[in-house]
């Protein structure tokens, strides 16, 4: 597993246990060697953001028990795939992110001026 550190070189701080999220369904936004996808960013996920992904072919709305996948309503707080947020955020369409709770590594693929531009503040998160 990657170092868990967030977007501002802080200790990674849990996204979501309910519903669980993470590439490792723990909660937090970690990452491995593994993660091709690298599910490091911590979304508040809303309706126009799901419904870009769908159009996208990355239908997170349909549960899938058989991967621990609940299906995701507005609201919901999910671990995303980085370039599949930047895709959204290039679109117009980006949802909020929690920094605390975003993975370093997702700065690989996103600047860090496009997170904090939606960023949530920590009394929203």
């Amino acid at each position: 597993m990657h170092r868990s550190l967030n977007v501002l070189g802080q200790p990674l701080q849990p996204c979501s246990h309910d519903p669980r999220t993470g590439w490792l369904r723990d909660g937090c936004c970690n990452t491995d060697d593994n993660d091709r996808g690298s599910h490091t960013v911590c979304a508040r996920v809303t309706a126009e953001f799901l419904e870009h992904l769908r159009q996208r072919g990355n239908d997170l709305v349909t549960p899938l028990p058989s991967h621990r996948f609940p299906g995701l309503k507005p609201g919901d707080q999910w671990c995303v795939v980085a370039r599949s947020w930047l895709d959204a955020w290039k679109a117009g369409k980006a949802c909020p992110v929690v920094l605390e709770s975003t993975h370093q590594a997702a700065l690989e693929v996103i600047p860090l001026d496009a997170l904090l531009q939606h960023a949530l503040v920590a009394a929203e998160a």
